[in-house]
């Protein structure tokens, strides 16, 4: 499996389309109550927007998108809607795996599964077993999932492999053990609900990303939404520590 570098280790390639998108999909709960809904039947919506997204993204051939479905504090809700999550989830596998292989669409899952409970565990490693050997778009979702978690869980794995590097670790090192080790970092990272924080996501890959905040709540979030934030990624200069004079210069 291929390995990406680090922005930090080396300038990486860039395009007008972004190759990595991670999307923070907030606000699904606050859309159901300006309609007087319970928060759940956001959530419900919120599955469409994500099939929506898959298809604009398809579209505008991106290679990678990365979704946060549930952090690891998100435990932290009441139970009822933490159990309707996980349902949510369950479903959401059965009707669209399918068509997410038909479609040539590799799905994987980051996160500590340890919390699900079996059968959700048993369809996750289906959906990825039947999807394994796609090469269309990469759909990862994140699911009881924390930055912190992930380069800890990183840090464990590495010196386990490794114990006589202990005290000599480099970035390089430490990457293959990185759960995103599979993709490059992220080129754009997009939250909507009008939130400005990345709440425990991507901590590590997201170093060197450009950030895109909308007050638009996620079951909103339409291929006009969406075009905005593309278009806000396409006016960013991304220099990765260089000057804007070093860029222009190397752009000629």
């Amino acid at each position: 499996m291929k390995l990406f570098s680090s922005a930090t280790q080396s300038v990486p390639v860039t395009a007008e389309i972004p190759q990595h998108i991670a999307v923070i999909m907030d606000g699904n709960g606050r859309w159901a109550r300006k309609r007087f809904l319970p928060r759940v039947a956001g959530h419900k919506v919120g599955v469409d927007t994500v099939r929506d997204l898959v298809k604009y993204c398809i579209n505008l051939k991106v290679d990678y998108l990365t979704l946060f479905a549930f952090s690891s504090e998100n435990w932290r809700r009441p139970s009822e809607e933490v159990s309707f999550l996980m349902g949510l989830f369950m479903d959401a596998l059965k009707r669209e795996v399918v068509k997410l292989h038909q479609n040539n669409i590799k799905l994987l899952l980051i996160g500590d599964r340890s919390r699900f409970d079996a059968a959700l565990i048993a369809k996750i490693e289906e959906s990825e077993q039947l999807t394994a050997n796609n090469n269309g778009l990469t759909l990862t979702i994140a699911a009881n999932y924390g930055g912190r978690w992930d380069v800890l869980q990183a840090v464990n794995k590495m010196q386990l492999a490794a114990p006589e590097l202990a005290g000599n670790f480099s970035e390089a090192h430490l990457t293959p053990y990185l759960s995103m080790h599979y993709a490059p970092e992220p080129d754009l990272f997009i939250r909507t609900g009008g939130e400005k924080r990345i709440s425990n996501f991507l901590l590590w890959q997201l170093a060197y990303t450009e950030f895109y905040f909308t007050d638009t709540l996620w079951p909103d979030f339409n291929e006009e939404a969406f075009k905005l934030a593309i278009h806000s990624y396409q006016q960013r200069e991304r220099r990765f520590g260089r000057t804007s004079e070093q860029l222009s210069e190397s752009n000629d």
